[in-house]
């Protein structure tokens, strides 16, 4: 049947229109939140509450879920205001005055105001969780100035104090959805952030949906869904049948060194640095004995662990503070060499009293899952360099997360192996709460050097960074020798994605902005 010219045309101009309409739906139109991205980890929550909470995954979920006074812009790691609008320092850094946003509402509908900002912080101090050192060894008394200001004065000036209103222990809560003096380990009411916990479901699921009230940019995916599995071999397979999303924390490192040749998934490297590092509790002994744990210093072997175990994706590290940080020195190689120096380890232990005969005996302790499924073989690789001495016999033993804390807090456990991100990116945290009395009672109060507590103090309250650097150098030469804490490697963390997701940014700050990624 013959077709007429106009109405050829008239088709030809439908099929343009409904192109354009159909490249502008799918290419052209802004994005908005919506759909869901699943996000797989072998990670564990420890406590939903910000006076407890201080470890890396539950940190990441807190600070989707709320938000401090100050907060950093992806990439370019600017502190930027978030909850405080404004804010002035007075007193040369001992006097911080935070105005607040008004009209903020935490889901409870309780408004956010200069009370709650003092509740919220003086149940921190009260509470004493593990992170409480953040408000403990640096807040005198906290003042409401009016209804949405808050006047926080310190014991003494802190050049980094505004990094320190960041963290999580500083976010702020409602006073009508958290106990007053008691620790909410699985409370979902969070504070005032892109997103809120719709779903939780103790090491099985958390769900998360934007928050239609937050002050800020909207998140660009709705929900997101996190799922927990028992090993990395779980959470690959997870990845490679289409489950998750996103595998995050942690794979092996065969894994992504599979995944990235393999070229079916995005494998994102992190900027950030994370380190290693084996705690030896002075308390107990025969760890009490300097020369003991000077001879284990001695025999580590860095370079075998970095390689053989990690296969090149950690480097081997000789200071708390990470390379490439200001203030770094490789304090443990100055003091034992790259490692192992057996004869060295031998020759200490002797002086100690051990020998082949009476051998020095430890026991070893790790956690399963929380560091990625390669921690039993470090373990192992710790165990064997030491008992290359002839003189040491290691007995490994192994708890989960929860346990493991519980008794590295409760118990003394003599040697164990921990893993540390960033609070704040300072020197200063990488040293203060690890050997500061007190301020490492998140680690079982392992050590106590009433002199080097006076270098970290004088080093926080110095403004200019000659002087914390040169006391900052001091400190790590101590740490070496007395090598209360050994540091093993440095890493680099690694997220692996399907490869239409975008928007995961994975910097020094190194948690993972959820209200950034999305299905592009």
């Amino acid at each position: 049947m013959a077709v007429s010219k106009r109405m050829t045309l008239a088709i030809a101009i439908i099929i343009v229109i409904a192109a354009a309409a159909a490249a502008y739906y799918f290419f052209l139109r802004p994005k908005r939140a919506g759909g869901i991205i699943i996000i797989g980890t072998t990670d564990k929550v420890t406590d939903l509450d910000p006076a407890s909470a201080y470890d890396f995954f539950t940190w990441e979920v807190l600070s989707n879920i709320g938000e401090g006074f100050f907060k950093y812009e992806p990439e370019t790691l600017e502190l930027k205001p978030a909850l405080a609008e404004d804010y002035e320092v007075e007193e040369g850094g001992k006097v911080w005055i935070l105005k607040l946003r008004k009209g903020l509402k935490f889901r409870d509908g309780t408004e956010l105001t200069a009370e709650v900002v003092k509740w919220s912080i003086e149940r921190v101090a009260r509470i004493e969780g593990d992170p409480a050192w953040f408000v403990l060894d640096f807040v005198d008394k906290v003042e409401v100035v009016d209804k949405y200001t808050v006047k926080i004065v310190l014991q003494k000036p802190v050049a980094f104090y505004k990094a320190v209103l960041a963290v999580p222990t500083y976010f702020p809560i409602s006073p009508k959805s958290y106990s007053a003096d008691k620790i909410d380990p699985d409370n979902t009411a969070g504070g005032i952030g892109p997103y809120r916990i719709v779903r939780f479901v103790r090491d099985q699921e958390i769900v998360l949906e934007a928050n239609p009230d937050y002050y800020g940019d909207k998140p660009k995916t709705k929900k997101i869904v996190i799922k927990f599995y028992k090993d990395a071999t779980a959470l690959r397979m997870a990845l490679e049948a289409g489950e998750i999303d996103i595998a995050w924390r942690t794979l092996n490192p065969s894994d992504i060194i599979d995944l990235k040749e393999g070229g079916k998934f995005k494998v994102i490297e992190g900027k950030g640095a994370f380190i290693r590092y084996i705690v030896l509790n002075t308390n107990v002994p025969p760890l009490n004995d300097k020369r003991v744990r000077q001879a284990l210093a001695a025999a580590l072997d860095r370079k075998k662990i970095s390689e053989e175990i990690f296969m090149g994706t950690v480097t081997p590290l000789y200071s708390l503070v990470p390379a490439g940080m200001w203030a770094h020195i490789d304090a443990f190689k100055d003091k034992y060499g790259e490692g192992p120096d057996l004869e060295l380890a031998r020759k200490l232990l002797r002086e100690a009293g051990y020998s082949e005969e009476n051998k020095l005996k430890i026991e070893l302790w790790y956690t399963p899952t929380h560091y990625g499924s390669t921690e039993a073989d470090l373990a192992a690789a710790i165990k064997e360099c030491w008992e290359a001495t002839g003189m040491i016999e290691v007995t490994i033993k192994s708890a989960e997360w929860s346990t493991y804390l519980e008794l590295t807090r409760k118990k003394g456990l003599p040697v164990t192996l921990y893993g540390w991100y960033p609070d704040y990116l300072d020197p200063d945290n990488f040293l203060y709460p690890f050997l500061h009395t007190g301020s490492n009672r998140w680690l079982g109060n392992p050590y106590s050097n009433p002199e080097l507590d006076k270098m970290l103090d004088k080093a926080q309250a110095a403004t200019d960074t000659a002087t914390r650097e040169k006391l900052y150098t001091e400190v790590q030469k101590i740490l070496a020798e007395d090598s209360p804490i050994i540091p093993i490697f440095q890493g680099k963390l690694y997220v692996v994605t399907k490869p239409e997701i975008e928007g995961v940014v994975i910097d020094p700050y190194m948690l993972l902005r959820y209200w950034l990624i999305y299905k592009g």
